[in-house]
């Protein structure tokens, strides 16, 4: 998966979450991009973690090898990782989290909410939510890069929205689409069997109505629709339109 592919499925669910949490999208971008290498780490394929949150998840969990910082040094160890059925769980995981705090301390990534993209990264690094002392930094870099600070400024009601904020929700909506047309043409390219791990991305498209014809696609029609299906825009592509 690319990087643009990527943003273009996180970014709607991202501002779906800030509208509701006013955790900034910005935010949560660079923090999925970080922790799940723009999609593509093993926890993130295996089992829709985009945040590398521990524990048990709505799919159960799963154990991986994980990055830690003890003392400065850098180590490794095991630890067991909460696993969701799609991307969209991942992320109104990772925002209740840090709306609700954690047992010991409800008001711990409280200084997040509401704020700035690079305060919120500055604020949930000195918080404790990665061990890593360059966090911070990693995730303004991101931001910066690829001027995340826009998907914050759409945390507004319709009525608000400038010209240029509209204008930004339709080329969301347009990068969808063009992804959803990839899938069409790659359905006709290089047909084989549906893949197991495409099982279920192929049930939910056929549930919303996308797809009259499972069997036949290419290996890149699957996994586009794999991507589509994590992300849990399969269910809300029928209408075509951003939540």
């Amino acid at each position: 998966m690319t990087k643009t592919e990527f943003i273009a499925i996180i970014a709607p669910l991202a501002i779906q979450s800030m509208q509701q949490s006013k955790v900034p999208a910005s935010l949560t971008i660079s923090q999925a991009a970080l922790e799940s290498a723009w999609g593509n780490s093993g926890l993130t394929v295996k089992a829709n973690n985009l945040f590398g949150i521990k524990g048990s998840g709505p799919a159960g969990s799963i154990t991986a090898q994980t990055t830690e910082y003890v003392n400065g040094k850098v180590v490794k160890v095991n630890a067991a990782f909460r696993a969701y059925n799609q991307w969209g769980e991942s992320i109104s995981d990772h925002t209740e989290i840090l709306v609700k705090g954690v047992s010991w301390n409800r008001d711990l990534y409280r200084k997040v909410i509401g704020a700035s993209g690079k305060t919120a990264a500055k604020e949930i690094a000195s918080a404790g939510y990665a061990t890593d002392p360059n966090y911070a930094q990693k995730l303004i870099r991101i931001m910066d890069a690829y001027n995340l600070y826009q998907y914050d400024d759409l945390d507004k009601g319709e009525d608000e929205m400038s010209a240029e904020d509209k204008k930004r929700l339709v080329e969301l909506e347009t990068e969808l689409k063009e992804l959803r047309e990839r899938m069409s043409i790659m359905e006709s390219r290089a047909a084989m069997s549906i893949p197991s791990w495409a099982e279920s991305a192929v049930k939910t498209a056929i549930s919303a109505g996308l797809l009259d014809t499972p069997d036949g696609g290419s290996y890149d029609f699957y996994r586009v629709l794999t991507i589509l299906d994590r992300g849990g825009l399969l269910k809300k592509a029928k209408g075509d339109s951003l939540p």
